[in-house]
Parts: structure tokens; C-alpha cells; sequence
């Protein structure tokens, strides 16, 4: 596919002007226009799309310091060229303080204002690649994303909506596999410090002296090895956020090395003198109970209190079941289309094997089952077989051991959520309210839903 065509508005009042560049620019692959007057290059702005501008300064009528003022209030992504014979320089550098691109002295070079416009657009190729990173970041981790709305679930997602705006310290606790990192990821997100760097370090990956290196970086010649100076990672979150990963698991002189930052702001490389202050929001998580390793004399009380300032508990996966079915249908939506078998939907008993199991490494473990079983079926359905060491799960558990799953992935899923609705309205007597609250949804939502499943009031069956 052939790159888009770059279009170009020329406003000058000299006519020489405007056939050269013209003539230039068409050369170089730009589609062109030219107005005398300011006043009619902002008038074909507003009726076609321009990438770039180059307007003279001086013109009869407004000016093209008032074209390029106008222009950028309203565009503020054009590339916009101010041109301008000697003595008028400060003009140029008036209308770059609002904004224009950059400026060129007249008589106007082709291989100076060409060598511009390149670097000009690169730049903005640039700035809309990180922004699409970007976009695509925020949309993988933004909490509504994550996939569950049992009540637990909800509740976590109201906290991370209460915090996420603010500059507090987070601590997440839970247990291995429940998603610490994605809701780390989600605060960032949706935090004013999204556009900055999210770093994260596994805090029980490495030994004490590597990870002060790590952390707080180091100075040529520090240690052994040390060939050339290290920005440690407190340094490249600056104005971002940093996630502390088993932050339980950190020996007591790295405990004191932590508090130092965390209640200053400021740290030295290792082998250096410099005092370095950082703005770094940060995120904690542990698989530990801290309070029970404060009273075991194995975490600082001090450091402890520093931390959970705002706690965050993720529930095991075994204690919000319900949402096993949406989990299963995300994960296997996902390596179905990541292994090119769309279409590939569930068998009902494998779905009960799912529901009864109790899930120890909770939804890491749910995921790894899954993608394992994706590429073991040959078929169009995942059986049983598929699930765990070619035997399928089993658990005493009784959860779901009547519930039935046929059809496509989708469909059992519609009819786990139907008849979990069904079930909530029938306990809470008809109520709706009553209803959307136990299921921990809003009353909109359950009414849309209502509607959507095509429930009657027969159905429910309440005496």
C-alpha cells in the first residue's frame, strides 16, 4: 500500500513565490494549493484537510502571523511554516511561541525547506506512533477490561477508580495469580501520570546487591563489572508510576534502603554522591500478610505503615466463580484467534470441570489451562480430555455441578449470565434492586439486561 499523499497549503502574496514552491513541492510528491491572502488560506483550511502550511509573514489584509494564529487554535497538529525576509525574524519567533513548526528566511532554499518539511513530518510520524502505543496500552490495561462482575470484582473496581487519580501510595495484596500486575497496570491508566513511564521490578528476583543496582541505578566503576553508569528504575519512572512486585519478600537492609525513598523522594546511586529526587508514584504488591510478618519481627512496622496507606485485596478466583464462564470465554476467544481457530467454542462438561475446580494458582493457572487446551483440540469444541494432563479436572466442589452449556462459546455464556440473573431476581422475591445488588451491578445495568435476556416475569417463579 502506497504512503498517503501529503497535502500542502501555500499562502503568499507573491506570485513567484507560490509557482516555485509549488513547483517544488509537487516535485517532491506533495499535493499543493496556494491562496494570496490570509484570510483565504484559513477559509480553504476549514474546507479541505491540510498536513502543512507555509504562510508568509507579511501579506495585504490580516498577516500571516494572524493565519498561523487562527490556524493553530483550531489545528493544532498542522505542521505550520512561517516565511519571512531579513529583519522580520522576531515576527517568525513570535508565531512559534504559539505554536508554528518552525520558520524560513526569505529568499526560500528547496533543500532547506524540503530538509524541514521531512523532519518536520518524522517528528509527527513519531509523536502518533507513541500515541498509538499508548492507546493500545491504556485499552489492553484499563480496568474496565478486566474481565469480572461478580461483587468482589465490583468492589475492586470502585477502589481502583477511587485511587487511580490520586498521588497515593497503593498496596495490593493477594494471592499468586489473581492479577496484581494487570490492576497495577489499570491504576496507571487511569491515573493523570498515564502518559508517562509504568516500570516495573520483581522484587524477589534478585539478590539485595543487584537489586539496589536495579533500583536506584549506579556509577561507573561502583562495583566489579560496572563498565558504565546504570539509570536505575526509580529514575526512568520519574513522573510515572513504579510497580514493586513481591515487595514482601525483601530482606531488612533493603527494607531501610525502600523507606528512605519512599518518605524523601530521593535516593544516590550506588558508587555516587549526588542526591537524586524523583516524583514516582508507587504501586506495591504482595502474596504475603504483611501484618503477620511485621509481628514475626520479619518486615519493618514502619516501612509496613508506609505502605498501606490504600490497600487493594484481589480475590482468590475459587471465591468469585461466577465468573469463571466470562474468564474461559475471553481466554479462549483470545488464543483461539492468536492460533487462527476461530469459531472454537466449549463443551458444557468441560465447563463444569472449570466451575468445580478450585483453582490454587487462581486465574494465571485458569489462563495457562486454557491455552494449553486451545491448542490440544483438533476439533471445534474443547472437551474434557483437553483440560489439564490430557484428564479432565476434577474437584469435590458442588458449584454448578447441574448447570448446562451447549452452543457456541457465546451462547453459554449468555446462559450462565441469564440464568444467574433468574437465580438473583427469584432470591431477592422479584426486587430488581435487590437483585442488582447481590449480583453487584447497577440497576440500569440489570434492567438492560433484563431486556436483553428477553425474561419474563414468569420465569422468575418467586412465591
Amino acid at each position: 500500500m502506497s504512503a498517503p499523499t501529503i497535502r500542502a497549503l501555500i499562502a503568499d502574496d507573491a506570485r513567484a513565490v507560490r509557482v516555485a514552491l509549488t513547483a517544488n513541492l509537487t516535485k517532491a510528491g506533495f499535493e499543493v494549493e496556494s491562496v494570496p491572502t490570509a484570510e483565504e488560506g484559513l477559509e480553504r483550511l476549514g474546507q479541505e484537510h491540510f498536513d502543512v502550511v507555509l504562510t508568509d509573514v507579511r501579506m495585504p489584509g490580516r498577516g500571516g502571523m494572524w493565519l498561523a494564529e487562527q490556524a493553530l487554535q483550531i489545528y493544532p497538529d498542522l505542521i505550520l511554516i512561517v516565511m519571512t525576509g531579513h529583519g522580520r525574524v522576531e515576527d517568525a519567533v513570535e508565531a512559534m511561541r504559539f505554536g508554528a513548526t518552525d520558520y524560513v528566511i526569505k529568499p526560500v532554499s528547496k533543500d532547506e525547506i524540503l530538509m524541514m518539511l521531512s523532519r518536520a513530518l518524522e517528528g509527527r510520524a513519531l509523536r502518533a506512533e507513541v500515541q498509538n502505543l499508548r492507546d493500545v496500552v491504556h485499552a489492553h490495561f484499563g480496568f474496565e477490561n478486566i474481565v469480572g462482575t461478580t461483587p468482589v470484582m465490583q468492589a475492586v473496581y470502585e477502589q481502583v477508580q477511587a485511587v487511580a487519580p490520586t498521588r497515593t501510595l497503593v498496596l495490593l495484596n493477594g494471592e499468586t495469580g489473581t492479577g496484581k500486575e494487570l490492576i497495577a497496570h489499570a491504576i496507571h491508566a487511569q491515573s493523570p501520570r498515564k502518559d508517562a513511564a509504568f516500570v516495573r521490578v520483581n522484587c524477589a528476583a534478585l539478590p539485595d546487591t543487584l537489586l539496589v543496582a536495579e533500583l536506584f541505578g549506579h556509577e561507573k566503576g561502583a562495583f566489579t563489572g560496572a563498565v558504565k553508569r546504570h539509570i536505575g528504575r526509580f529514575e526512568q519512572a520519574n513522573n510515572g508510576s513504579i510497580f514493586l512486585d513481591e515487595i514482601g519478600d525483601i530482606s531488612p537492609a533493603m527494607q531501610v534502603k525502600l523507606l528512605r525513598i519512599l518518605e524523601a523522594g530521593e535516593f544516590q546511586r550506588l558508587g555516587g554522591r549526588e542526591t537524586i529526587k524523583v516524583d514516582v508514584r508507587v504501586i506495591a504488591a504482595t502474596n504475603r500478610d504483611l501484618r503477620q510478618e511485621v509481628a514475626e519481627g520479619r518486615f519493618r512496622r514502619d516501612l509496613y505503615y508506609r505502605l498501606n496507606v490504600f490497600s487493594i485485596r484481589l480475590p482468590a478466583l475459587r471465591d468469585r466463580r461466577d465468573d469463571i464462564p466470562a474468564l474461559v470465554g475471553h481466554f479462549v476467544s483470545r488464543y483461539a484467534d492468536h492460533n487462527e481457530r476461530h469459531g472454537l467454542s466449549i463443551d458444557g462438561s468441560a465447563m463444569q470441570d472449570l466451575l468445580r475446580h478450585d483453582w490454587p494458582g487462581n486465574v494465571r493457572e485458569l489462563q495457562h489451562v486454557i491455552e494449553r487446551s486451545v491448542i490440544l483440540t483438533q476439533g471445534d469444541v474443547i472437551q474434557r480430555v483437553h483440560l489439564g494432563d490430557g484428564a479432565p479436572i476434577q474437584t469435590d466442589s458442588p458449584v454448578a455441578a447441574n448447570a448446562q452449556y451447549t452452543g457456541t462459546l457465546k451462547d453459554q455464556v449468555d446462559a450462565f449470565e441469564r440464568q444467574r440473573i433468574v437465580d438473583a431476581l427469584r432470591e431477592a422475591q422479584g426486587n430488581q434492586a435487590e437483585a442488582a445488588r447481590v449480583l453487584g451491578i447497577s440497576r440500569s445495568v440489570i434492567n438492560y439486561k433484563i431486556k436483553r435476556h428477553n425474561i419474563q416475569q414468569r420465569a422468575v417463579e418467586f412465591d
